[in-house]
């Protein structure tokens, strides 16, 4: 009787090297010599290099490319594998991260490849790759610490004696972070330059300020370099931009035909608010209009006056136009008496104001003498005499501003630009003033608390000051939104 082994028992044969018993294969050694003899890893790197960039906190690329990586991450590991040569000469069967200190700038690598050797054996083997993380500025973190190096300037202008719009466009700027790639921002006569490292970026700007305000701009370039062989030209751009100089509580006086397509409101008018188009007020009426961007550089207008050539009036009596005082601008009729003034001068002032849900008696205003204010205005020269009041009142003006000063528990982040002024101005007070005043004004930007006027607490430890409404903090304050609900009761 012949013996026939059983199908489930596997044959083995000694290995022609050591005479262990092992599985048929082709090499006819067991795998303990195999893995003797033949290293599969032969030709892959097991150390590595990878740069940092600590700036922007992303991870070089070749050829030129920066990408972003978290650690441990499914992009990091395909960036490491990307680097590792002689990978291609075996086949890769799992790869992961072995934990290492982050800090210790050490990035281990588990991989297990599979080879074929010795005619048709298959061998597979687990090794770890461990990169370096070496430190290397990229070029746009290159370009915005050299402050020097920029292919596209934005420069706007706006032709005014004060610098409150350009406080308020930058908080704008910062509310949006449109100012994230810009390599520097300078601070000079009458405007700011923001210079960037493409155009792009920079028409990324100019497209922004036109939603924001009324302008117009002017693009020019100039040729750095070319190279007739490829047909390339290496240029530096610059985008002129012109703010229109019309800014809020500026009195102007408008030509005929502008006033007439506005709905015949007066000539003189009284500018409310500026945004893509420029707010108009009758401030003897109350009548408003909004004129746009293009049609106020058809027929452009300059303010006969500013908010610091005001004159200041006492509110003697107010007599209120009853039909309109559900409406934003109440209608009134006020008697005032002029403030410094020669002593024994007593002689009072009637006008109408669209102030009328804003005044009472005791209130001090700020408006123009038209009677003895030295004005230069071809569109006012052009009115009849008849048409022109004696005063028009602009905004209620609020005391004790110093002591709302220094309780001020609030404050505005800046844009670390650089200034050429060593004497700075009062705008920026100013600015703020207006702010706490009008609360439709500082509805559209970002207010933080003013750690320094806070007990400490966690967020200030932690250096995090967050963003709160003006409300909150200014309860003690008497200003203009607790005085109008008053007034309205």
């Amino acid at each position: 009787m012949e013996y026939t082994p059983s199908a489930g028992t596997q044959q083995q044969i000694l290995c022609c090297q050591c005479g262990t018993p092992t599985p048929p294969n082709p090499a006819n050694i067991c795998i303990g010599c195999i893995r003797s003899q033949v290293d599969i890893t032969e030709g892959i790197q097991k150390q590595a290099y990878l740069q940092f960039c600590k700036g922007c906190e992303r991870y070089f690329q070749p050829p030129n490319m920066w990408v972003v990586c978290q650690l441990e991450s499914r992009e990091l590991l395909a960036l490491c594998l990307k680097k590792l040569k002689g990978l291609n000469k075996a086949h890769l069967i799992d790869a992961g991260f072995v934990w290492t200190e982050p800090h210790s700038k050490r990035i281990k690598v588990k991989l297990t490849v599979q080879k074929e050797v010795l005619g048709s054996t298959i061998l597979q083997q687990t090794f770890i790759v461990e990169f370096q993380v070496q430190g290397q500025m990229c070029d746009d973190c290159h370009r915005r610490e050299a402050k020097d190096f920029w292919k596209a300037v934005v420069q706007v202008r706006q032709k005014v004696p004060h610098k409150k719009t350009f406080y308020y466009l930058e908080q704008l700027i910062i509310k949006h972070g449109i100012a994230s790639s810009c390599l520097n921002i300078k601070q000079v006569h009458e405007g700011l330059d923001f210079y960037y490292a493409n155009k792009q970026h920079a028409k990324r700007m100019v497209d922004f300020l036109s939603t924001q305000v009324p302008l117009r701009t002017k693009q020019s370039e100039r040729l750095i370099s070319s190279d007739i062989r490829n047909n390339t030209a290496n240029f530096k751009h610059t985008f002129s931009v012109e703010l229109a100089p019309i800014c809020k509580n500026d009195i102007v006086c408008l030509p005929l035909k502008v006033a007439r397509s506005l709905g015949n409101m007066s000539q003189i008018a009284i500018c409310s608010k500026i945004a893509t188009t420029i707010h108009l007020v009758d401030p003897f009426t109350g009548k408003v209009g909004e004129l746009s961007g293009v049609a106020y550089w058809r027929a452009p207008f300059l303010p006969f006056t500013g908010a610091k050539q005001l004159a200041e009036f006492t509110v003697i009596d107010v007599e209120i136009n009853r039909q309109t005082m559900k409406s934003k601008y109440c209608q009134a009729d006020v008697y005032l008496m002029k403030n410094n003034v020669d002593v024994g001068s007593d002689m009072q002032v009637h006008c109408r104001t669209h102030l009328g849900h804003l005044l009472k008696a005791g209130d001090i205003v700020n408006g123009v003498d038209f009677t003895t204010a030295n004005l230069n205005d071809d569109n006012l020269a052009e009115m009849k005499p008849e048409n022109i009041p004696d005063v028009a009142l602009v905004k209620k003006s609020f005391a004790e501003r110093t002591r709302r000063r220094a309780k001020r528990v609030w404050r505005l982040k800046e844009l670390p630009k650089e200034t050429e002024e060593k004497n700075p101005s009062d705008d920026y007070d100013d600015f703020l003033e207006d702010l706490e005043e009008d609360k439709d004004y500082r509805s559209a930007i970002n207010i933080y608390k003013d750690p320094s006027k806070f007990a400490t607490d966690s967020a200030s430890e932690s250096g995090d000051v967050p963003k709160i409404g003006l409300e909150e903090m200014l309860d003690d304050l008497k200003i203009e939104d607790a005085e109008m609900a008053s007034d309205e009761d």
